[in-house]
């Protein structure tokens, strides 16, 4: 049986952290929640939930994932599959058996749960974030021929293959920065749909104005970054 642990960056998901490790599936051997400088009860709660629970001061998304990352590669026994999700509650974390099978019934070395507009539930995606989407994946297709219609946080990914990535963003270019770096290293990706609801809580992204125009900079940086390569 394969070996799924799952990351999970936290930033005031006291409300929702608990929901979503209790949803997850019994196919899952480990939730790291990464508390990224909450002020509420985050941490309490997700280690009331079972989850194991580590710290990472620096803020951002990326910081988050990487440290979580370096809390696995330390394990005595590392994973096969490392998933990611969201702590607001937004995903639908019973899904993750979906969002795994490509890798564990074809192969596959990279999985997005995309958010088809016809799953999301009406006002779940700001208009900013569906139109940075769209944006970041036409840019894709166009420059690299590539096949993605979403950057969704809820993913999957061989454990091997992550760590060939060497991921780097600590903000929130991390997300396209795997994308990119999968399809420069030629590794096989697929998309499964996925559902999508409103997030408990308040966006650190699409909530502000900053969040947005930094999140957009960062994603559009990448892109082009690699463009040049």
């Amino acid at each position: 049986m394969a070996v799924i642990k799952v990351i999970i960056p936290a930033i005031n998901e006291g409300d929702s952290i608990a929901k979503v490790i209790s949803e997850l599936p019994a196919s899952v051997s480990e939730i790291i929640v990464v508390d990224n400088g909450s002020s509420d009860n985050t941490a309490e709660n997700a280690k009331k939930a079972g989850a194991t629970v580590i710290t990472e001061n620096q803020r951002g998304y990326g910081s988050a994932c990487l440290k979580g990352l370096h809390y696995v590669d330390e394990q005595s026994k590392v994973p096969d599959i490392i998933v990611f999700i969201d702590g607001d509650y937004s995903d639908y974390p019973e899904e993750l058996d979906k969002v795994v099978a490509p890798i564990l019934e074809q192969d596959i070395d990279f999985v997005i749960g995309a958010r088809k507009k016809s799953l999301r539930e009406p006002g779940s995606m700001t208009p900013q974030q569906v139109f940075g989407n769209q944006l970041a994946t036409f840019l894709m297709k166009i420059l690299f021929g590539a096949r993605f219609t979403d950057l969704g946080p809820f993913r999957a990914i061989k454990y091997e293959k992550l760590k060939k990535l060497d991921m780097q963003d600590q903000t929130y270019g991390w997300t396209v920065e795997m994308q990119l770096k999968v399809l420069r290293n030629n590794m096989s990706y697929t998309e499964v749909p996925v559902r999508y609801k409103r997030r408990i809580g308040v966006s650190k992204v699409s909530g502000t104005v900053k969040g947005t125009i930094f999140a957009g900079v960062k994603i559009l940086g990448w892109i082009f970054k690699y463009s040049i390569k």
